[in-house]
């Protein structure tokens, strides 16, 4: 219906499609599934009937100018006093991860074969099963950075045809997971059995001043929040091209962002509604991650990529679950780290203000960032050894 030039409309549609999560959760089946999931599986059905389109340069605008807003939008309520200890938690459930992701990808690749799905010119063909379990492994350790580059890496770029079908079967299964993720907290039998996590739901639209009054959102707060959030990332954007950091920009604006908090405590409520504002900017960003999904690209090319999918993200979620059990962490730290390294740095912050985890946010971003670098080299390593 929405061609991929219809801009407007097509930003029209995913807004529409926020509010309408909004207010379904409000619902009782709503609450139970929660506004995450139903924003990206409503996203994902409505790009597959042909609503919205798959691909459209509304999208790109979220991922490169909305994304990164987000990320101060959050932080700016952060309380650095308690992030060393919600880091190095978050940081052990995201090595938990991803040991759960490797396990996951050597299961999938004893027991599929995997050797026929891809061919291209730059890549022999006795090492193709060993590129895909680093492609994949890669992707599920630290997001679509490391998948671009372990493409290029193995040269499984160079397949069209293959590398679309395994960008496809990503975005699908990334999204599903995500509904996955978002739908765990809810079922009181799992949630049982672990660890009370001490973090709860603050209320919205109220933030609180340093001497503990009240202090309600009003547009001049939520227009300063905004300001300030597009300031942080112009100033980390030019310091990132300024020092040459290539793939440091969430780095930077997350010890910018963090170091002007907690030098100026009063900016908290100066940006009162700020976080209300990212998590509504944040269900825009999940319908536009939800719409990439081609569930028909996907089966028409390539069909054992969803075995292949779905063996290292239920073997992923396993390892999750059963060892973070055992070690004592929470289900929100799990996951977090879990979303941190199936998603990548900017997706982890987002659902954690959504579910309320507030002291979540941060290092969500922190292990997010980690696995950029962890999964380039776990990926090339499990290439190279295979």
């Amino acid at each position: 219906m929405l061609s991929p030039d219809n801009h407007l409309g097509i930003f029209a549609a995913l807004m529409g499609l926020a509010a309408l999560a909004f207010w379904l959760q409000t619902t009782r089946l709503g609450a139970l599934l929660t506004g995450t999931v139903l924003v990206i599986l409503m996203a994902i059905v409505a790009a597959n009937v042909g609503v919205i389109p798959h691909q459209a340069p509304t999208y790109d605008f979220v991922f490169a100018y909305l994304v990164p807003v987000l990320i101060p939008l959050f932080l700016l309520q952060g309380d650095i006093r308690r992030l060393l200890r919600e880091a190095s938690r978050t940081a052990l459930a995201f090595m938990v991860a991803s040991v759960g992701t490797v396990a996951g990808v050597l299961l999938a690749i004893s027991i599929l074969d995997l050797s026929a799905l891809a061919g291209g010119a730059n890549i022999a063909a006795t090492d193709k099963e060993s590129a895909i379990a680093g492609l994949f492994a890669a992707t599920y350790i630290g997001g679509s950075v490391n998948y671009a580059a372990l493409g290029e890496m193995t040269g499984l770029s160079g397949d069209a045809s293959f590398f679309s079908a395994a960008t496809a079967a990503d975005n699908l299964f990334s999204a599903i997971f995500l509904s996955v993720l978002g739908l765990l907290p809810g079922m009181q039998w799992l949630a049982r059995r672990f660890t009370a996590h001490p973090q709860t739901k603050t209320q919205i639209s109220v933030s609180h001043d340093p001497e503990g009054n009240e202090v309600s959102m009003t547009p001049t707060s939520l227009c300063t929040a905004l300001a300030v959030a597009t300031l942080l990332v112009s100033i980390s954007d030019a310091l990132t091209a300024w020092a040459d950091f290539s793939g440091g920009r969430y780095i930077i604006l997350t010890i910018l962002t963090l170091a002007i908090a907690t030098m100026v405590p009063r900016l908290r409520v100066w940006c009162t509604g700020g976080f209300e504002l990212g998590v509504v900017l944040s269900f825009v960003f999940f319908g536009s991650i939800a719409a990439g999904a081609d569930v028909v690209a996907m089966l028409s090319v390539a069909p054992m990529l969803i075995a292949l999918v779905s063996i290292l993200l239920t073997t992923h979620l396993a390892c999750l679950l059963v060892i973070g059990r055992w070690l004592g962490l929470t289900l929100p730290e799990l996951l977090t780290a879990s979303n941190a390294a199936v998603l990548g740095a900017t997706t982890a912050p987002a659902m954690a203000a959504a579910k309320g985890w507030h002291d979540q946010i941060t290092p969500g971003v922190l292990v997010g960032v980690l696995g950029y670098s962890l999964g380039t080299l776990i990926g090339g390593f499990l290439f190279s050894v295979l």
